[in-house]
């Protein structure tokens, strides 16, 4: 244990199984903007062949409500990257329920599975 409480591997190595991104846009044009397709900056990721590594991974948005169901009140949006998007390592993901405008700047966690490797 250190001495924050939390257990390290000896190796020193990140357990996480998924990369952060951030919910950077939805898709638009000059005047329309459209919700079905959110543009996600993923964290180290720069280029498009790197972004190409993540296509088709599961993307989720994670964040808590007031109103406990199921014992719980963390809820989640599930999508999908479906394509990059530019040469920076943004990516195209949609989601089964639009991502809601507040989350704009949020972060959101891409699963690192279904795997091709």
């Amino acid at each position: 244990m250190s001495s924050t409480g939390h257990s390290v591997n000896p190796s020193g190595a990140s357990h996480r199984l998924y990369v952060r991104a951030k919910h950077v846009s939805f898709q638009r044009g000059k005047r329309n903007s459209n919700p079905n397709i959110s543009l996600l900056k993923l964290e180290g990721v720069d280029t498009t062949e790197a972004a190409n590594f993540y296509l088709g991974k599961k993307v989720v948005y994670i964040y808590r409500a007031k109103k406990e169901i199921r014992g719980s009140k963390i809820r989640c949006i599930w999508g999908k990257i479906r394509r990059t998007h530019g040469n920076n390592g943004v990516v195209r993901a949609s989601f089964r329920n639009n991502l809601p405008p507040k989350t704009l700047g949020a972060t959101l966690r891409v699963m690192l599975y279904p795997s091709s490797i």
